[in-house]
């Protein structure tokens, strides 16, 4: 194979339309605009405007704020996944099975602020987790397996005023 002969298959990269360049063309005198009115001019901003009228985001109150500074990122797990993991033998369900655990495993890509496991599905290994959150669900399928569960809550860095 030479470089001067790679070439992109057929339709891949389709060219432009070349829109206001005659009747022919199919894309002529209105250029696709249809016709007359705000939207078919340019310099169009009309997203949320209601024709003079206040506008439903100024007409609503505004309660509360999110802060952001106590919010936990969790990667989510689903017991179904575990299972996955462990039929093809990159997760050892008779060691502890943690969030270093589950990177090592190719489970989850980054910690971020713990694991949190789901159910939905029944547990068919005894698994030992160690993670930051679980669901009641995932818990009862767990133990129903005979394995065990312990919750601890993520540690988070306390805020610097600098």
């Amino acid at each position: 194979m030479k470089l001067n002969g790679i070439s992109d298959n057929a339709g891949a990269s389709p060219s432009r339309k070349r829109v206001g360049r005659g009747i022919g063309s199919g894309m002529g005198k209105t250029g696709g605009r249809g016709v007359k009115g705000q939207k078919s001019r340019s310099g169009v901003s009309i997203n949320g405007f209601e024709g003079g009228q206040m506008p439903i985001y100024r007409r609503l109150p505004k309660r509360g704020f999110s802060n952001a500074q106590f919010k936990n990122d969790f990667n989510e797990v689903s017991i179904a996944r575990l299972e996955q993991a462990v039929e093809a033998k990159r997760l050892d369900p008779k060691k502890t099975v943690d969030a270093a655990a589950l990177v090592e495993a190719g489970v989850i890509r980054r910690e971020r602020d713990g694991v949190r496991v789901l159910g939905g599905n029944e547990a068919k290994s005894k698994f030992t987790l160690e993670v930051a959150g679980a669901s009641k669900s995932a818990i009862a399928a767990v133990e129903k397996a005979g394995g065990s569960v312990k919750v601890s809550a993520p540690a988070k860095e306390e805020p610097s005023d600098a």
